[in-house]
């Protein structure tokens, strides 16, 4: 994945996929990675595989890793197949949701991860091919699911919530100031008529919105379809999951990067790392005790933003937050 918060702002880009792939930050998530996976038979878990562009680029830089791609959008890891078929000896793609990272390294047979990283919200590829309905800016569809072969659609959150389920969702994932009544012409609307296509979302939101609101707020679809999304994939809770899963996967001193693109994901990770990198000693005793000290340790203080000259190269690299922990070597 490149990761985007998927506002669909971003001008349509007419090449293949594979070849508008930018991966965000990738010199800084490969200087992050290199201690744990140089000159050594290393394994790589690229927890949000995409199309393949982080992989790639680790793949060409340590000749004896290995590396397990986890993603749960088919079409991704067919792309990615593709664009990797130089390593296919080291590529093991596994079609999976990245919570599941210890069932994963077990599909590939090996026991551990030397490094891992998670480029959370949706791809390029999602975003940009219609049929997907992850953009506001295009008519399609309001399906949203990462993983088009299973569970609820947009709009089957759409036609089926409460007015108080949607207001939840959209306050809670879309941050949004006019969730209630947002929610309210939802349930008004579709005693009419079911919601299929993204444009009635659309023309519903500029006609609830304030004009007032979208003149500094941006467009008025961009949080109501990223509550969507979050809420059709279930994204936040599976962070949640994933997370202390990926850790616990760590071998000693290997490490984790993170990429996220909005607040939720960036303080769940924030909340993880925290918990991980403290001492396991009861705060009362004067001394730490053998084996209590902390499981992990920060590589970078707070979070870190793309450069402007990043943001340039790759708009969408605009909202990331990058944070990274590494597994102390004694630790248990």
């Amino acid at each position: 994945m490149d990761g985007t918060s998927g506002d669909g702002a971003t001008p349509r880009d007419e090449r293949a996929p594979g070849e508008r792939h930018t991966p965000v930050l990738l010199e800084r998530v490969t200087e992050l990675l290199d201690p744990a996976l140089r000159d050594r038979d290393a394994v790589y878990v690229d927890a949000t595989l995409g199309m393949g562009g982080h992989a790639a680029a680790l793949l060409a830089a340590h000749p004896r890793l290995t590396v397990v791609g986890m993603d749960r959008d088919p079409q991704a890891l067919e792309l990615a197949g593709r664009r990797l078929t130089a390593y296919a000896d080291r590529l093991h793609r596994v079609h999976t949701v990245y919570d599941d990272v210890a069932g994963a390294l077990e599909q590939a047979g090996v026991p551990a991860a030397d490094g891992i990283l998670f480029d959370l919200g949706v791809s390029s590829l999602q975003l940009d091919e219609d049929a997907r309905g992850f953009s506001y800016s295009r008519d399609a569809d309001l399906d949203m699911r990462m993983d088009p072969t299973t569970g609820p659609t947009a709009a089957d959150v759409l036609n089926s919530y409460t007015a108080g389920e949607l207001r939840r969702i959209l306050r809670e994932y879309g941050e949004e100031r006019f969730a209630g009544p947002i929610a309210n012409a939802i349930v008004r609307t579709r005693e009419k008529r079911p919601f299929t296509r993204s444009t009635e979302l659309v023309e519903l939101l500029y006609g609830v919105v304030p004009a007032a609101s979208r003149r500094t707020g941006g467009h008025p679809a961009k949080r109501t379809f990223q509550a969507l999304r979050i809420e059709v994939n279930r994204e936040l809770e599976v962070l949640r999951d994933a997370l202390p899963a990926a850790l616990d996967a760590l071998a000693p001193g290997g490490r984790i990067v993170v990429l996220s693109y909005h607040s939720l994901e960036d303080r769940i990770t924030k909340r993880v790392f925290a918990e991980r990198v403290r001492s396991r000693t009861p705060v009362d005793l004067p001394v730490e005790l053998p084996g209590h000290g902390p499981e992990f340790r920060l590589l970078t203080r707070g979070s870190e933003q793309a450069s402007d000259s990043e943001v340039a190269r790759n708009p969408r690299a605009a909202p990331v937050r990058l944070r990274a922990a590494q597994r102390v070597e004694d630790g248990p």
